[in-house]
């Protein structure tokens, strides 16, 4: 008998939405697994047996357990997407979505992440370089969603949800999206996708205001 995908998670990692985001939205059934990073519980030997790195997310697929966010929307995709929308086999389509995957794991997570990780987890790091990073990103994906709906074109795909959760919660880390309308509004059409479950604001930075 197959059972619910476990998703291990924290509520206010945005690598662990991601995958809550992306189960939401191929209604796949799942079981949301607290991970404690307060107490440390990443870093128990329990959790380590799941994830060497001691990093959430992670998953039990009835015995397939994968680590890393975006690894595990490839997954996914490939495991539950028949229609091979979010991840398309075509070439030049699959490399705009790869590029996107390298952007959330590079330019995203030391930009908008990082500037969140200052303000929700007081993580020591600069903030104005990761601010003034986080802009000049902002500024790339914004000339980009010039020409298409979604990152990686006309139809949404795992580049979007890999995309979307530290984008969106940018302001948290005190990096405003007032000049970027063409994010706000792929914002908008992410949020609107059936299924979407939002990650959990925190009253920091720009958001404590709002």
């Amino acid at each position: 008998m197959s059972h619910p995908v476990k998703l291990y998670r924290h509520p206010l990692s945005g690598h662990a939405h991601r995958v809550e985001l992306f189960l939401a939205l191929l209604r796949v059934p799942h079981e949301l697994v607290f991970v404690d990073l307060a107490k440390g519980a990443h870093k128990q030997p329990e959790f380590l047996a799941i994830n060497p790195f001691g990093q959430v997310p992670a998953i039990d697929d009835n015995g397939t357990v994968l680590a890393d966010s975006n690894a595990i929307l490839i997954y996914l995709a490939k495991q539950y997407d028949k229609s091979g929308r979010w991840l398309p086999s075509e070439p030049v389509a699959a490399a705009r979505v790869q590029r996107w995957l390298s952007v959330a794991a590079g330019p995203i997570a030391s930009g908008p992440a990082t500037a969140r990780l200052i303000t929700v987890f007081g993580a020591p790091y600069d903030a104005d370089t990761t601010i003034a990073r986080s802009h000049a990103l902002l500024k790339v994906i914004d000339s980009e969603l010039a020409a298409s709906k979604f990152l990686a074109g006309d139809v949404p795909t795992i580049a979007d949800v890999a995309g979307y959760t530290y984008i969106a919660h940018a302001p948290e880390g005190n990096v405003s999206l007032a000049d970027y309308a063409n994010v706000r509004a792929w914002l908008v059409r992410v949020e609107a996708l059936p299924g979407f479950v939002p990650m959990q604001r925190t009253a920091v930075g720009l958001q404590a205001a709002a």
